[in-house]
């Protein structure tokens, strides 16, 4: 199986290792060619190009940061490579932006399919990321036995942008559960309250999430090095949401102050930790 990976972050690094243990045949773009030199060890093909790394593929998978950048990279490929590819769209995007998208490979006489994952660096390692496509059933059909080495159990949503909206969804909650975590976990903290009493009683109920026993030590800590998801990102996601939602009329004012909150912690200069760092911005070291 010959694949492609355009966009070489975080997650374009862990999944391209993982699909190298799997025995795929390689080749990774990155416009910052330092943060993919290592995959050459593992077998990898380094591409100096976006059209050379579509030219040595079958499938093509998207995880750049967002649709601008999505653009900026096809806007290089050669014309020509793009015939009978079939591009796997796995970042996170708007639902519109998916359509477009779909629409320009299309006409380019390339197969597209949406399916953002939600999960981390340990499961694109492990393979068992959470996997939301959408699209034509045949470019599923056809994608299935790679997504399958990506995700146990791979989800047709529908159509094209259907995936993309379960994925905001998705991130949507990510903000919510660690924003309201967070203060109540600044609160406890201000009343000089027991944290592990605190959790244990929140364990024992029905609004516990497994997340906030994953964020706690690094909020206590306020340890928000190595992120496995930046701030930055689910900043941008947010906002995503929040365009999304005026579009459908939704009243997000919620969301809104989460996103202040974001564009907070990014101002802070923490653009680059795990997004776990929303707790600086709701409650600042006083140390």
């Amino acid at each position: 199986m010959k694949i492609a990976i355009l966009g070489g972050g975080l997650m374009g690094n862990a999944l391209a290792e993982h699909l190298l243990s799997e025995k795929c045949e390689l080749s990774i773009y990155n416009r910052s060619i330092e943060k993919i030199a290592d995959l050459s060890t593992h077998g990898a093909r380094i591409c100096e190009t976006a059209s050379e790394a579509v030219e040595q593929s079958e499938m093509v998978i998207l995880l750049l940061s967002d649709a601008e950048a999505i653009a900026t990279v096809l806007d290089s490929v050669s014309p020509g490579a793009f015939s009978d590819k079939l591009f796997i769209q796995m970042g996170t995007i708007a639902p519109e932006q998916s359509q477009h998208l779909e629409n320009q490979l299309n006409s380019v006489d390339a197969k597209y399919l949406e399916c953002p994952v939600l999960g981390s660096l340990p499961e694109a390692r492990s393979g068992t990321l959470i996997l939301m496509a959408a699209g034509l059933e045949e470019n599923y059909r056809q994608a299935l036995p790679l997504l399958k080495m990506i995700g146990e159990t791979p989800r047709y949503i529908g159509e094209t942008g259907q995936g993309a909206a379960v994925k905001l969804a998705m991130n949507q909650l990510i903000a919510g559960l660690t924003a309201t975590f967070s203060l109540s976990l600044a609160l406890i903290e201000e009343s000089q309250i027991d944290v592990d009493l605190f959790m244990q009683i929140l364990r024992e109920s029905a609004l516990y999430a497994p997340t906030f026993d994953k964020k706690l030590d690094r909020m206590r800590d306020r340890n928000f090095s190595d992120p496995n998801f930046p701030t930055k990102h689910l900043a941008k996601d947010t906002r995503l949401f929040l365009e999304v939602g005026e579009k459908l009329r939704l009243d997000t004012t919620a969301l809104e102050g989460i996103s202040r909150l974001l564009d907070k912690a990014v101002a802070m200069g923490m653009e680059n930790t795990d997004y776990s760092a929303l707790y600086a911005a709701i409650s600042p070291d006083r140390k």
